[in-house]
This record gives C-alpha cells, structure tokens and sequence, in this order.
C-alpha cells in the first residue's frame, strides 16, 4: 500500500509539471511561428491544461480499466466546476465579460447532454467514440474561427498575451515540449499503477478512484492556472481555462478512451455522476449569466460550488461503502 501511495503521488507531481513543460513549450513555439495569443490560448492552453486526464485515460484503458478513464473524465469536469472555480471565486470574485465565452458555455452543455444520451445504452462504443473525436475537431475549428471574428477589445486575447512566455528561443520552447511529451506518459504509469493498487487495498472500484482521487490530482494544473489568472485579475482566462478543459475532457478523454477499447458504463455513473456533472455545470452557468447585469461568481458562489464538489465526492465515497457492504470482497 505505501509503495502505491508514493507511486499516485509522485505520478501527480511528474504529471502536473509535465503538463505544465508542455503547454509552455507548445504556446511559446505558437508564438515564436506567429500564432494569435487568443488562438493558441483558446486551443494549446485550454486543451493541454486537460492533457493529464488524456493520457491517463488512455493508460488505463489500454492497462484494461477503462471505468478509471471514464472516473477520471467526469470526476475531473466536476472538479473543475466545483473545486477550482469555487476555490478561485473564494480568493478573487470574477466577472465574465467576453462575447466568446459566453458563447462557448453553451457549447459545454450541449456537449455533455450528448455524452449523457450516449451512455444510456450502458457502453461507450469505438464509433461514438470517433464521432466524440470528429466533434472535438470541429470544436476546435469553431473555437478558432470566433477567435479571428473577435472583437478587438475582448478582454480575453489581451489575458491570453500576457500569459504565454516571450523571448523563449523555439529550440528551448521545442525542448520543453518534448519534454512534456515524454513525462506524461510515464507519469500517468505510476499513477495509474498506484491509483488501481490503492483501490484494490480500499476494496473500491476503480471508477470511484478516478471520480475522487485521480480526478481532483489531474485538475491540478487547472487550479494553477485559474488562480494565478484570478490573481492578475485575468477573470476570463481563469474560467476560459475551465470550459476549454471540459470541452476536452468529454470529447478527447472520453473518445481517445472508447477508441482504444469500448468502455462498459457502470449503472450508477448515468444515476449519480452524469447528473451530478450536468448539475453543478448548470448552476455554474445561472451564476455566470448576465441576466441582470454583468456576469458574475462571488465568494457567495464560489463557497455554493465548492461546498457542491465536498457533496458530490462525499455522495461518492458513501455509495461505494455501501454496494461494498451489499456485495463484499
């Protein structure tokens, strides 16, 4: 058991700093080649902020536990929602000002009714999960053409210039990136080792262990980021981070995962963790709104969320402790 637990937790420690190599490397090359700020902070920051939960989605399915894929995808949206944007909100109150957000947090909701009326026959499988591929690819095209439709006093491109590195040579940016793409995979080894070995030891699934344990490890660099952002007062790239990461998660985690091996759904994920996700996303969204002026998540929502994301992980842990006592060993 120990030698578990330091494997899941040196497997996050190499994962979030190779996460972070990554997008340093990635963005700053974008740059050095004369990418926009608002498109590589739309597509490189806010889809390598989810590159964690990618490969050890991957890892584990191809290790044979697809149910930590699935944990991992849906633990780490609501973590997102509920414990960084909750815990950020805490620290500095946000408001929601760009055209292009507003418009993209639809499109997160969309996207998880779909994954949701996917899962209903109970399996994920590799066609839907090359149309959940296909779907992150015409996101991605969206995404970029809003971007160069923007208009030029969007508070978010100047956020996203500010946050990706200058004056790093591309042969360093390169070799970060590289980097990044070495460490992940090893990492996501030892955690995913260590996260099966902890819940063979707790006589859990390893479902619960990727909604709980992996998915609050692999939102790491999402709360990083969203708080760093909010300390710069940067409040649309903060939640921009967020959505951008969601979006990632559903269609690249959950479809990189189905295309590697068809995931078998357990029952509770549709009773409990979809509703759960569509929940806390939905009341996320009523805060932000403008119906009443600027948008806006105060402490007072952000203490809502966060104490949302305590409930859900309690609810978790509280199910697992009784199938086990219904159906033990």
């Amino acid at each position: 058991m120990l030698i578990a637990i330091i494997q899941l937790i040196s497997g996050f420690l190499l994962l979030v700093w190779g996460a972070d190599r990554l997008v340093t490397g990635a963005s700053a090359t974008a740059r050095n080649l004369g990418v926009s700020p608002l498109i590589i902070g739309l597509t490189i920051i806010g889809f390598g902020t989810s590159a964690p939960e990618l490969v050890v989605a991957a890892v584990a399915t191809l290790k044979g536990n697809a149910g930590l894929a699935v944990g991992t995808a849906i633990g780490s949206n609501v973590a997102n929602m509920g414990l960084v944007l909750g815990a950020t909100a805490l620290i500095y109150p946000m408001r929601l000002e760009s055209q292009t957000l507003k418009r993209e947090y639809p499109v997160l909701l969309l996207i998880m009714l779909v994954c949701f009326l996917m899962a209903l026959n109970g399996i994920y499988s590799r066609p839907e999960g090359l149309a959940l591929i296909a779907a992150l690819v015409l996101v991605a095209v969206w995404v970029i053409r809003v971007g160069l439709q923007r208009p030029l006093s969007d508070p978010l491109a100047d956020e996203f210039d500010a946050e990706i590195p200058r004056n790093l040579p591309t042969r360093i940016a390169v070799f970060w990136l590289l980097v990044g793409l070495v460490v992940l995979p090893i990492s996501s080894t030892f955690l995913v080792d260590g996260a099966i070995t902890v819940a063979r030891h707790l006589h859990v699934s390893d479902t619960v262990i990727g909604l709980t344990v992996v998915a609050v490890g692999t939102s790491l660099p999402e709360l990083a980021a969203a708080i760093t952002a909010a300390l710069h007062k940067e409040d649309d790239l903060a939640i921009g981070n967020v959505i951008g990461s969601n979006i990632f998660n559903l269609l690249g985690v959950l479809g990189i995962a189905a295309l590697l091996q068809p995931i078998e759904l357990l029952p509770i994920i549709l009773a409990r963790d979809f509703p759960a996700m569509l929940l806390i996303t939905g009341a996320l969204y009523l805060m932000a709104s403008d119906f009443h002026g600027p948008g806006r998540i105060g402490r007072r929502s952000g203490a809502v969320l966060l104490l949302m994301f305590i409930g859900y992980n309690f609810l978790v842990w509280m199910s697992s402790a009784r199938i086990e006592a219904v159906i033990p060993g």
